[in-house]
């Protein structure tokens, strides 16, 4: 199982000189991936009270972090964990990740999801009630965005004329994509459509292996081989010494746990400390934060 790395990209940890450092450490340790995730607005209460957790109070635009950090290395893969599709034309996201791959020299993984919130649907003007049927049509939608030549697109919720959309990405035949969600259907939807599933940050690290089989048999299903899907799970790591759970405890507990979620049949975890209160939050202390995540990159290092 390959081991990555989430990017300081919540919280006060979440500044240019962290987010460089911790790329660069990570690349140096020889894991395999960096991440980044999306989150466009934090709702408030009739209080004015933000109801989401912390995690999500302060967050920097995943693609712009990627790009940022793709200019400081050269081996590491970078990947969004995941980009909301409905909140976007597929031509304008395909463009984004293509000049992100054209730019990293061919390391982008694109993780997609059909998003949940509400307020970020009304934010963007995508439609709630049919972010699933839009999510079939919009891997459709940006392969026809990354094929050379002259292409173009009808489909119920995309359009696009016939053009010629350059650069392409350098990956071939495209950058691949990993599609979140939990939900038997859009499980099946990453089995049937996509190169993999990324698991969310509250996903039960105990029962992996069940939503990785659902995926399988949408693969079956289509007639593809799930031999070759990839299976990313976000690592929600807490380093404790007074409390114990899945990737929460000591430096050993954590070890640990990371075999036992390779045994599900991950085959990718990245270790992802953004959605720990203590250190992705507006209001935890960054340097705290990241002594905390040069100490969990040397002992998770290979």
């Amino acid at each position: 199982m390959e081991i990555g790395f989430a990017l300081p990209v919540s919280g006060s940890w979440a500044t240019p000189d962290n987010v460089i450092e911790i790329a660069e450490l990570a690349e140096a340790l020889e894991y395999s991936s960096l991440w980044t995730f999306q989150r466009l607005l934090s709702p408030v209460t009739p209080d004015g009270d933000q109801w989401l957790p912390p995690a999500y109070h302060s967050v920097l635009d995943p693609f712009a972090v990627l790009a940022f950090v793709a200019a400081r290395t050269s081996r590491v893969r970078l990947g969004v964990a995941v980009i909301n599709a409905p909140f976007s034309p597929p031509v304008m996201l395909a463009k984004a990740a293509a000049t992100i791959d054209v730019l990293s020299g061919g390391r982008l993984d694109l993780g997609l999801g059909s998003g949940w919130m509400p307020d970020e649907f009304a934010a963007t003007g995508a439609r709630l009630d049919r972010r699933g049927a839009q999510m079939d049509e919009y891997i459709a939608a940006i392969e026809a965005c990354w094929s050379s030549g002259v292409t173009d697109f009808d489909g119920e919720f995309s359009v696009l004329p016939r053009s010629v959309i350059a650069p392409g990405p350098q990956q071939m035949p495209r950058p691949p994509i990993l599609l979140g969600g939990a939900a038997p259907a859009a499980l099946r939807r990453a089995g049937r459509s996509a190169d993999g599933w990324v698991s969310a940050s509250t996903a039960d690290l105990s029962t992996l292996g069940d939503s990785i089989e659902t995926v399988r048999a949408g693969a079956r299903e289509a007639g593809r081989d799930p031999a070759h899907l990839r299976f990313v799970c976000r690592g929600v790591a807490k380093v404790r010494e007074d409390e114990r759970g899945p990737l929460t405890g000591s430096l050993e507990d954590i070890r640990s746990d990371l075999e036992k979620i390779k045994m599900q049949g991950m085959t990718e975890t990245f270790i992802d400390l953004n959605f720990d209160p203590g250190i992705g939050s507006p209001t935890a202390d960054p340097e705290r934060s990241m002594d905390r995540a040069r100490e969990l990159l040397q002992a998770l290092a290979r």
